[in-house]
């Protein structure tokens, strides 16, 4: 009699309990942003500014989601998603940023039953960078009262939600808001004000606490943390003593900048130098700090690249630097492969950012809560899409992330950036980073060939030999 083959073994495998997810964001994927008493956010003034969108109007941006909602979980659950990671809309839950509508917090409660029914964990962000315009008005994260109303917007969504949602982040990428949204102007709300990038940073993390403590007292056995944009900092020259002060100054401004008044209870004494002329000591009032630092119960990172670092000006030089005080940081080209965005694809670094936040900071449970890349994405004549490349990136960035949970990182998770094709912030709707195609004509989803790859990985808990001649 002949024996039967044995089943395929995912190698290598993740642990037990991993919790595989994709992650969206409200002002990227829901549209319908004047129905059932939604407001306009920074991002709908910011783009309906005469080039600051590529592609030039965007009429309601997203993917119809708002709509669509029932049908796109279940895809998820046709996928076999285990966790979604999405945002809750300010503008929709308290449109001025003071009065509740009680009709925006009706979808999030359709949108949290749906996916517990699916057998789908929510995973909400309640910060993702769609401040109420009428917010901004009065200052915006310049204004330290934002925290406080973003902590009372917090406990109005809490209020709602707490008792079927067990994992909460309070901001998605604080570093966008800030120096994008204030410094370089390149995001909402689009100023140049290096001294407003400053004090938006320390807000953003004031608010953070604020809304860390209502979790703690409005859903006490929930976990609550926040989502970092981390870079691994690499410089050009390491013997040429600018260059290395230049990574230093951008791993203060992008990284430590956030990580250690969030893991080691202040700020970093170089970054307070750096940013003294900016104010920053000036923001910090009593026991601020206190708020800020206080115990999390995971942290979210954001992955997509590593930058390579100089001081020699190059032909960018003219564009406004995104950190504050580096004007002269330039980004030498290395020969490495790109994204369809333009960033360099080094997989390998993942693994050493996991490192240096297990050897570096408080040990506390990791979660990748964004990786993902743009490509060109073109459907076949079938009507498919095969994005090869899309499925090489997924899988080394899965064995870098491997390879630190084998030298004992405590990381739990992934979440793949993004379900579906979605608007790109002032990208617009040309870089598509979907596992799901959409066209935006129609609002036909179509899943990818990395849709059925990732979903296959997810019932396998990790990688299997023949995905690297896939990736190949």
């Amino acid at each position: 009699m002949r024996a039967e083959a044995a089943p395929a073994v995912a190698e290598p495998a993740f642990p037990d309990n991993f919790l595989w997810g994709v992650s969206t964001a409200a002002f990227q994927i829901e549209g319908a942003t004047t129905m059932d008493g939604r407001a306009p956010s920074i991002w709908d003034a910011f783009c309906e500014r005469p080039g600051k969108v590529a592609g030039g109007d965007t009429g309601e941006p997203g993917a119809d989601h708002y709509r669509r909602m029932p049908a796109d979980v279940e895809l998820m659950g046709e996928l076999g998603v285990g966790a979604y990671r999405f945002s809750i809309a300010w503008p929709r839950v308290r449109p001025d940023g003071a009065d509740v509508n009680p009709a925006g917090l009706d979808f999030y409660e359709r949108l949290v039953d749906t996916l517990l029914n699916a057998g789908i964990t929510p995973w909400p962000t309640l910060y993702h960078w769609d401040l109420p315009q009428a917010l901004e008005e009065h200052g915006g994260w310049r204004n330290r009262d934002t925290a406080y109303r973003f902590a009372e917007y917090a406990s109005a969504v809490l209020e709602r939600l707490g008792d079927r949602v067990e994992s909460w982040t309070t901001l998605n990428e604080p570093w966008c808001s800030a120096f994008l949204g204030y410094g370089s102007g390149r995001h909402a709300p689009g100023r140049t004000e290096p001294r407003a990038a400053v004090a938006a940073t320390h807000h953003l993390l004031l608010a953070h606490g604020l809304a860390t403590a209502v979790i703690r007292e409005q859903a006490p056995r929930a976990a609550a943390g926040v989502t970092l944009n981390l870079f691994p900092v690499n410089v050009a020259d390491p013997d040429d003593p600018a260059d290395v002060e230049m990574g230093r100054r951008i791993d203060g401004l992008q990284n430590r900048i956030f990580l250690d008044p969030l893991l080691h209870g202040g700020y970093p004494e170089d970054v307070l130098g750096d940013l003294a002329p900016f104010g920053l000591p000036e923001l910090i009032a009593p026991g601020d700090l206190e708020i800020i630092g206080a115990p999390l119960d995971m942290l979210g990172i954001n992955y997509y690249r590593d930058l390579n670092v100089s001081a020699k000006p190059d032909e960018r030089s003219g564009r406004p630097s995104e950190w504050v005080g580096a004007e002269t940081v330039s980004f030498p080209k290395r020969g490495l492969p790109q994204t369809d965005s333009g960033w360099d694809i080094n997989a390998g670094e993942l693994t050493g950012l996991l490192l240096r936040l297990h050897e570096e900071y408080p040990r506390l449970p990791l979660y990748i809560t964004e990786n993902g890349a743009a490509f060109p994405d073109r459907l076949t004549a079938e009507g498919t899409i095969e994005d090869t490349d899309r499925v090489a990136f997924i899988d080394a960035h899965l064995r870098a992330a491997h390879a630190a949970i084998e030298r004992g990182v405590d990381l739990r998770g992934y979440f793949h950036w993004s379900l579906l094709d979605n608007f790109e912030w002032a990208e617009g709707y040309a870089k598509r980073f979907g596992l799901v195609h959409v066209d935006f004509n129609t609002q036909r989803r179509t899943p990818k060939a990395s849709a059925s790859w990732y979903s296959r990985v997810m019932k396998d808990n990790g990688l299997r030999q023949e995905s690297d001649d896939r990736a190949r």
